[in-house]
């Protein structure tokens, strides 16, 4: 650590650049396309041209491995950050991006997966939703395997769904700038995201992981699960859960409402190319709280949250969806995609991507 930093809650060095990212305000753009590669970053960033304030794209690696480039895309400022592997990674991207933007942020997962079903190598997907699969750690991993109790190792989540706005954006973009004939792109699918790349994604090593049997069972207990990968889910965990939280000052009562996009915090103003949720009624300023005009509250209706003082002013919502590379076979084929095949893919899927950020929010 070469700076001094201040405020061990969200640590930021004297220069305002955050903990992990080193990314200041201003330097990472609103609309976001995160890979895992930092050469897969590198490649896509010479589609970028410069800003023109310094006439250049910049670019930033922090001292933790992140790499940023930020330029301009068809006139539209965008940034692609390469992030590593891994939930916690995705985590120090959303949180710590999310206090380096103001406004609206468009994010686009951009990365490679397994396949559970029979497309080829060299396809992409762009999935509706993702569930986690994560290893539950109360579990006693070291006695024999038991069929009957081995369901109990692993824990999936129910979905989290990407922006449909974004996502119907992203699958276009996709169909339209496919290169190989012999390649598919498929959105109408489910995405299971593991805080593994071996053990909750039943890849069988000399551990006693009790794995031998998941890939089965997420594919007769998930409707649609087609790949496997370690991220997409904590990104629209996060960008779920930051929507719905937002909160909307009313008499002096902070609340939030349910809306019937999860993606969407209802009661705030929505950009002007997205309509409002079906079955959401928008409140003049400071009318009453916005509710839902259909369907009784159940269970599943989140309640109003508590008051909470301090919280940090809403900067924006946040729209995330994910686009795939299939570079393994894992049931059918056990085919691997070739590095030639790699080369091709994430060129024609990343600029697909880039088309995608540039549309979003933009009428």
């Amino acid at each position: 650590m070469k700076d001094t930093v201040t405020d061990s809650n969200f640590p930021r060095t004297s220069e305002g650049r955050v903990y992990h990212l080193g990314l200041k305000h201003g330097e990472l753009a609103n609309r976001i396309l995160t890979v895992g590669d930092p050469a897969r970053a590198t490649s896509i960033a010479q589609l970028l041209g410069p800003l023109p304030e310094s006439n250049r794209t910049l670019r930033v690696e922090s001292e933790r491995g992140f790499l940023m480039y930020t330029g301009l895309y068809k006139g539209v400022p965008l940034s692609i950050v390469a992030i590593g592997m891994g939930f916690a990674n995705m985590d120090f991207l959303v949180r710590e991006g999310r206090e380096c933007v103001d406004g609206d942020m468009y994010m686009i997962r951009f990365g490679s997966c397994g396949c559970l079903t029979d497309l080829p190598v060299g396809s992409i997907v762009a999935p509706k939703e993702s569930v986690s699969v994560t290893r539950n750690y109360d579990f006693d991993f070291g006695m024999p395997f038991n069929p009957e109790t081995w369901h109990a190792a692993y824990r999936i989540s129910k979905p989290a769904i990407s922006d449909p706005t974004l996502h119907e954006i992203l699958v276009k973009s996709l169909k339209n700038t496919i290169s190989q004939d012999h390649v598919q792109v498929l959105g109408e699918c489910t995405n299971a995201s593991a805080d593994s790349f071996y053990s909750s994604q039943g890849r069988i090593t000399s551990f006693n992981d009790h794995n031998d049997s998941l890939i089965d069972h997420l594919l007769e207990t998930v409707p649609g699960v087609t790949t496997l990968e370690m991220e997409t889910f904590h990104l629209l965990h996060l960008a779920q859960s930051y929507n719905r939280s937002i909160l909307t000052v009313t008499s002096n009562t902070l609340t939030s409402s349910s809306a019937t996009d999860p993606n969407l915090d209802a009661s705030l103003p929505v950009p002007q190319t997205r309509p409002p949720a079906p079955g959401i009624t928008r409140s003049p300023a400071g009318s009453s709280p916005v509710v839902p005009t259909t369907a009784a509250n159940t269970s599943d209706t989140p309640s109003p949250l508590p008051v909470i003082h301090n919280r940090p002013p809403a900067r924006g919502l946040i729209f995330a969806a994910a686009a795939q590379m299939i570079f393994a076979s894992r049931v059918t084929a056990n085919a691997f995609i070739t590095p030639e095949e790699v080369v091709k893919t994430q060129e024609w899927g990343g600029k697909a991507c880039l088309d995608a950020l540039a549309q979003a929010g933009v009428h």
